[in-house]
């Protein structure tokens, strides 16, 4: 039996690379692979997952009479903040190209639609926990958000 080597190394295009690499930052894949005939490149990037939280977390109260110790005093921004319960990708609409869930202004009631976070390709409502006058949306569309991150401001 009798095999056959291809001498022939593989060529590989560092720009394309790179580009490849650059298009997995700009849309948050994990992996591309292209092909071209024999040709086959793969790139990929390894990302840690953190586990939501509860939906229902609240921390407990402070006893009656004593102060929690704190650096600074909160802003009325952050009091009001409306947080991520988890980790995810923020959006301000149901689609793309669709009216956002809230603006600047908007008076909303409790149990409404503020944003939606995408976390393991399941969309997730986060609603308003009371009534009141969106003051502020701290985040972008399409932004990447963090556990206890604040979203938007409802006063």
């Amino acid at each position: 039996m009798t095999t056959e080597t291809n001498n022939t190394a593989m060529q590989v295009d560092p720009a394309l690379v790179r580009q490849l690499a650059e298009l997995l930052d700009e849309t948050k894949l994990t992996e591309i692979e292209v092909q071209d005939g024999d040709r086959r490149i793969r790139v990929a990037r390894t990302v840690s997952v953190a586990a939501a939280a509860p939906l229902g977390y609240a921390p407990p109260p402070a006893a009656a009479g004593t102060e929690a110790p704190s650096a600074a005093a909160p802003t009325p921004a952050a009091v009001n903040a409306v947080k991520s319960p988890m980790v995810g990708t923020v959006y301000l609409a149901a689609e793309p190209g669709a009216t956002p869930f809230i603006t600047v202004g908007a008076t909303v009631k409790a149990g409404d639609t503020l944003v939606i976070i995408e976390a393991m390709k399941v969309m997730n409502p986060i609603i308003a926990t009371a009534a009141g006058k969106v003051t502020a949306i701290l985040i972008d569309n399409g932004q990447p958000v963090e556990f206890d991150q604040p979203l938007v401001v409802v006063e």
